[in-house]
């Protein structure tokens, strides 16, 4: 997979591509739907495929304070499109933002790509005031020579799989549900940064890890296995939050990780959540905050028994 953000001009395929659009946030298991379909149909066509996203999200540019938190950042979505020959972010912006869908699929999927192929979701919508839809890109690929699949709802419980569903699941701390919509556990990564160190006065030193995002989409204590330090994933308990008993105010991701004595710092790690095991709540005291903690560490264990070590 080939990546390009803001490119100065899009990548014009001579014998034209296979296209689909989209947030795609969370990767969950409709959107891979999408991209599997979109797989198949370009190698029965013989074409190159291509994931067209923007970056911020449209939500976020209209409407940053009112846009639904994120499950994955662009980095982390990257990981779940292995397959895809190239994505292309383009910065949204009110330029692009201004584009009737006429004009976006003239300039953007005609002129900028060559699109000979395009699959999308059934919810699509796309140019100035969401204007484009199915009916109306099966009018332009007439009109310009693609053709058009549409990759129907795929449900879960009898209800469709959406990257709100996701959502809510996180915030209730069903991470099972998660996981089931997502096709792969939940996960949040980030480089491991120096911290105030105020876990280690009690005993437990953790790994600090920036997340670069204003609101997680979830909070808590959780039992955690942590990739990308080993060969073997890491079992540990983390906490999401803002530290109330500290006073903390920045959100901020902390691991304890057991038995584990080595320095991580600057090392970019991807932090899988098990089950969670309670809400981050603030303490009368640092003993206090200890003892629960001890507490925590205890559940954790048990609970991630199954983790294999070398």
């Amino acid at each position: 997979m080939e990546f390009i953000r803001n490119p100065q001009k899009l990548a014009f395929y001579p014998t034209g591509c296979a296209i689909t659009i989209g947030n795609f946030d969370g990767v969950h298991l409709g959107h891979q739907k999408v991209l599997q379909q979109l797989i198949k149909s370009a190698q029965t066509l013989n074409l190159p495929t291509v994931s067209l996203i923007f970056e911020p999200q449209p939500q976020e540019f209209f409407a940053p304070t009112q846009a639904p938190v994120r499950l994955t950042r662009l980095r982390e979505k990257l990981k779940f499109m292995p397959h895809i020959d190239k994505v292309i972010c383009l910065h949204f912006n009110a330029k692009l933002a201004s584009l009737s869908a006429q004009d976006f699929i003239q300039q953007v999927l005609v002129q900028g790509l060559n699109i000979k192929h395009m699959v999308i979701g059934d919810d699509f919508r796309f140019g100035k005031r969401q204007q484009g839809d199915f009916k109306i890109l099966q009018k332009a690929g007439q009109q310009y020579h693609f053709s058009l699949e549409k990759q129907h709802t795929y449900e879960l419980g009898e209800q469709r799989i959406s990257s709100t569903r996701v959502r809510e699941a996180l915030v209730h701390g069903d991470l099972k549900m998660a996981q089931n919509l997502l096709g792969h556990p939940f996960s949040l990564c980030g480089k491991v940064r120096y911290g105030a160190q105020k876990g280690r006065e009690i005993g437990f030193p953790t790994a600090n890890i920036a997340l670069h995002r204003p609101i997680s989409p979830m909070t808590g204590v959780f039992a955690v296995r942590v990739h990308r330090i080993k060969h073997y994933p890491l079992p540990g308990v983390a906490n999401i939050g803002t530290r109330p008993t500290i006073d903390g105010k920045r959100l901020l991701l902390e691991v304890h990780l057991f038995d584990f004595h080595e320095t991580i710092y600057g090392h970019y790690v991807e932090v899988e959540f098990v089950e969670k095991i309670r809400e981050e709540r603030q303490f009368p005291s640092f003993a206090a905050l200890k003892i629960q903690i001890e507490q925590d560490a205890t559940l954790a264990r048990s609970l991630l028994m199954d983790v294999t070590h070398p």
